[in-house]
Parts: structure tokens; sequence; C-alpha cells
């Protein structure tokens, strides 16, 4: 690639990640947010094009979620406009077990320039560095996941497939379906974090209307609290209940396990 990178999400947790491999590789990068320069915004299409100039590739994340109203015909569109801008190459970050997120994919994959797809179960750094942090400094996450069973994958095992699918051949037309080694429920996920940290960490589960209810209550729109939840309690029904060889077939390696990522971000005081 001789063009610049464009990183959708330059500063969320897996593209802040892609970035910086980009940028030790001596790879141009531009991080697309709407504090970038050019600045780039899902929700103002006028930025679309700036940020796509002397783009040869793209790496596609969309915020909040590709289940979200609207998102499926916001990639779709993106994907065209990027073909239409002379990109190459898309690299599309997606969901398992979401039926929108398959739509995404398939929008991304109609563009008609070579794509990949990054396929990825619930990141471990949710725990650290999102939605959950909290909840383990406090001592409890409280969620509605029951006891369903989920392959963790680590952000920095999905940013090593997303800059392999950028940068190298092998990767067009091909979905890269990553998860970590094994099967943890969030009480098991709870105790690894407790075990790191040598404090109380519990994991609460609650009813999904009573989880909803909270988020409008910390101040989330109604129907965002609805998506977001309907989303959780879809994708932990059982059906992602599986691990797959996603990092192996990308990478010829294993995935980080949940254990070396609780213990190194309790290293780190990410939890202090």
């Amino acid at each position: 690639m001789t063009n610049c990178i464009l990183v959708l999400g330059g500063n969320g947790k897996t593209g802040r990640r892609v970035v910086e491999r980009l940028r030790r590789t001596n790879h141009g990068v531009r991080p697309g947010s709407r504090a970038g320069s050019p600045p780039f915004d899902w929700e103002d299409r006028t930025t679309w094009g700036p940020a796509l100039r002397g783009v040869g590739a793209a790496y596609v994340t969309y915020q909040p979620d590709l289940t979200f109203p609207g998102a499926v015909d916001a990639v779709g569109a993106f994907a065209r406009q990027a073909a239409g801008a002379g990109v190459g190459r898309l690299v599309l970050l997606s969901g398992r077990g979401e039926a929108e997120a398959r739509l995404a994919e398939e929008a991304v994959a109609a563009a008609g320039i070579d794509w990949s797809v990054v396929r990825a179960s619930y990141f471990m750094q949710n725990f650290s560095e999102a939605a959950f942090a909290d909840g383990v400094r406090a001592g409890e996450i409280v969620f509605p996941a029951g006891d369903t069973p989920e392959p963790f994958v680590d952000a920095e095992d999905i940013a090593d497939v997303a800059v392999a699918a950028l940068t190298e051949d092998g990767h067009a037309g091909k979905v890269h379906e990553v998860t970590g080694p094994r099967l943890l429920t969030f009480a098991d996920a709870a105790a690894e974090i407790a075990a790191a940290t040598g404090r109380e960490v519990r994991y609460v589960p609650v009813a999904p209307q009573v989880y909803r209810d909270q988020l409008v209550a910390d101040g989330l729109p109604e129907d965002a609290a609805t998506t977001l939840t309907d989303l959780f309690t879809t994708t932990l029904d059982g059906r992602n209940a599986y691990v797959t060889d996603g990092v192996r077939a990308a990478l010829g390696r294993e995935p980080r396990d949940f254990g070396v990522f609780a213990r190194g971000t309790a290293q780190a005081g990410a939890w202090s």
C-alpha cells in the first residue's frame, strides 16, 4: 500500500491500536474521528470526501454499533463512496451473531473493491476500557448475561488481524471470525479479574428490562438503551458460545487468553 490508510474510530478500542501498529511499521495513516484532521463524522456525509482523499485502504468501524438504525445504510454508502474515490481495500469490524452486522458486511462486499471482515466476539477490554470497567473497580459487574459463556477476544488480537488484512495479500474476500481461546461466563471472567487484582469482583446478573431502565436512568436515550439491551440479550442467547480459529488462520498464532489479559491489565493499574 503506497497510499494513506484511513482508520475510522481512530480513538476507539480497536482503532487506536490499529493506528499505533500502522505507525510503528511506517505506513501512512489517517485517524478518522470528529476531532481528526480532516474530521470524519458518520452523521455528516460532507466529511467523508475529504477524509477519503488520497486513501488506499480503510478500516471501517461504526459507532455505537452496526445494529443501530441507519448503520447499514451509512456503511454501504461509505463503501460506495470509498470505491468511487479510488480506495482499493476495505476492512470492516463486525460483530458475531448480529443480523444487521451481516447486512453491513454484504453492503461493503457490494462496493466492488477488495474487502475483508473482522467479525469479533465481545472484547476483553470491555472490562478495562468501557462498559464494565467501573463495575470492576466497584466490585460488581451488573449485566444481563445470565450464565451464557462467551469467548472474549483481546482487542490487541483484533488490531493485529485488521492490520494484516489492511496491509498484506491473501485476505481479500475473507471473513475472519475472531474469538479468544476458551469460553467463560461473566461470572468466570469476574473471578479471573478478582484473582488478578487480589480483591473481590463478582458478577451480578439482572433482567434485561432492569438493565435497560438503569441505562436510561444514567442518561442514555430510551431508544438507544433499548437497542443496546436487545443487542446484548440477542448475542448472549447462546448462539456465539463457541470458539473459532480466526486469529490462528489470519496470523498463524494462538489468540491471547483472558487470564493473560486480566493479569497484565491489573499489573498496569487499569483497575486501581
